[in-house]
């Protein structure tokens, strides 16, 4: 079915669908979609003056836990609810859902009697950058492809394993195997037509190397789209995934035995005409502009680190020799630098960012990369690092990224790129959030420890 073309005509439809739910959702900082669903009539005035949502999902942690750290958002504030606006643009239908409407919103706050976008609204924060691209005459390009694992698990059974030794879906290591993926056709393919049907085109969805692991490539779009298209497919592979008892997980690294999950950030950016990073005249086909933008995210990545790596086990991926790259490198097609430099035709030369996990928010991994690239095109950094063959061959005197959170976290809450670009507020939140998940930790017992030290010592 076609989306509605004009706000009035999407508020029409709603009225005229079958049923009397509508369904509504927003990211919280982690980027865990939070909703609720309200009736179609509630909807139509939401639509218009916007509608009440706690701002907990901003203060809380992934388990419900309030942080005790935080300024804008908490205990001292009383969680109140704040404004969600209704983005229209946003609709479509959840085929696994009996076909409820279905809108992604975001948050806005009131500022000298003015409405303003919420500082610590992922959606929001990312929208800020695009608005500083807008600025430059550019409009960024983006796709998202996500490695995830698959496990014969519930709910219910993962809590009676009490959070351990889960079930893959299948063995063995067998990337790009279709026996595999025909093993587990029915959901393999619930996920490629279903969530295309809810918008979230899918490009390509292969097994990858360790058991139970398929790899996703969601169709490009313009970078707040995609954003959406990925935090949807996360969900909507949760949703789909419980109908076979599956629970597909975009952990990092699950397992020390198999490679990570990755959560690649494909980029280009377009005048609205054209590619602005082709120049066929340019090494490796690469504008100008191309370089500059790469010159700044290579420049900063270790400044917006906690969104690329924002847990704990974040950093348990970034393993050397283990895939996920560690050290700010590029190269010509080379699947082991962090800045995978993709020449083509002048539509496809693009840069693919090959840092982040999969369990990044989506809309904050592609604000960090975005920013960080722009910053480069705005202070017209010139690509002086050189390109690595092989496997890092050049990069061996390059420092390795730090290889924990608060590590990365205390560089971040010093930045003055990310503040310039993403707002002192956020900044500050954020790094807030990701002490605390330190802090958690620090707490934590784990079977590590008793395998290690309960009998010995």
């Amino acid at each position: 079915m076609p989306t509605p073309s004009t706000p009035a005509k999407v508020i029409d439809a709603i009225r005229k669908a079958p049923g009397t739910r509508v369904k509504v959702a927003v990211s919280d900082i982690d980027g865990v979609l939070r909703g609720k669903y309200i009736h179609k009539d509630k909807f139509v005035s939401a639509a218009e003056g916007g509608f009440g949502f706690c701002d907990v999902v901003f203060g809380w942690d992934l388990q419900d836990v309030c942080y005790d750290n935080t300024k804008i958002t908490g205990w001292h504030k009383g969680f109140p609810d704040a404004l969600a606006r209704i983005d229209l643009s946003t609709y479509r239908s959840v085929p696994w859902d009996d076909g409820v409407p279905f809108f992604l919103g975001e948050f806005v706050a009131t500022r000298d009697g003015k409405e303003v976008p919420h500082p610590l609204c992922p959606r929001q924060v990312l929208k800020r950058v695009l608005k500083r691209a807008e600025k430059l005459g550019l409009m960024p390009m983006c796709g998202m492809e996500f490695e995830f694992f698959n496990f014969a698990e519930t709910p219910q059974s993962w809590a009676q394993k009490k959070g351990v030794d889960p079930e893959p879906i299948t063995p063995g290591m067998f990337g790009y195997s279709l026996l595999r993926a025909n093993g587990a056709q029915p959901y393999f393919a619930a996920l490629f037509n279903e969530l295309g049907a809810f918008g979230v085109p899918i490009e390509g969805l292969h097994t990858e190397t360790g058991p139970g692991v398929y790899e996703v490539a969601i169709l490009f779009s313009d970078a707040l789209e995609a954003a959406d298209r990925a935090v949807l497919f996360k969900s909507g592979a949760k949703d789909i995934g419980a109908r076979f008892d599956i629970m597909p997980s975009f952990m990092a690294k699950w397992s020390a035995q198999y490679p990570g999950c990755s959560g690649h950030i494909h980029q280009s950016l377009s005048d609205g005409k054209t590619n602005r990073f082709y120049d066929p005249k340019g090494a490796h086909g690469m504008s100008r502009l191309f370089e500059s933008f790469l010159a700044g995210q290579i420049a900063a990545l270790m400044q917006f680190a906690p969104m690329y790596w924002p847990t704990i086990n974040s950093y348990k991926r970034l393993v050397d020799g283990f895939w996920a790259p560690v050290k700010p490198t590029w190269g010509v097609d080379n699947r082991t630098a962090s800045f995978r430099v993709i020449p083509g035709s002048p539509k496809s030369t693009r840069l693919e960012t090959r840092c982040p996990g999969a369990d990044v928010n989506p809309y904050l991994a592609m604000a960090a990369v975005l920013a960080a690239g722009l910053h480069g095109v705005e202070k017209n950094m010139k690509l002086t690092a050189p390109a690595i063959t092989g496997t890092n061959q050049g990069a061996e005197n390059m420092p390795r990224a730090p290889r924990t959170l608060i590590e990365t976290t205390r560089v971040f809450e010093k930045s003055d790129v990310a503040r310039d670009w993403l707002g002192d507020d956020f900044v500050d939140h954020f790094a807030a959030t990701r002490e605390w998940e330190w802090r958690q930790w620090l707490d934590a017992v784990t079977d590590w420890e008793l395998k290690r030290y309960f009998e010995i010592i």
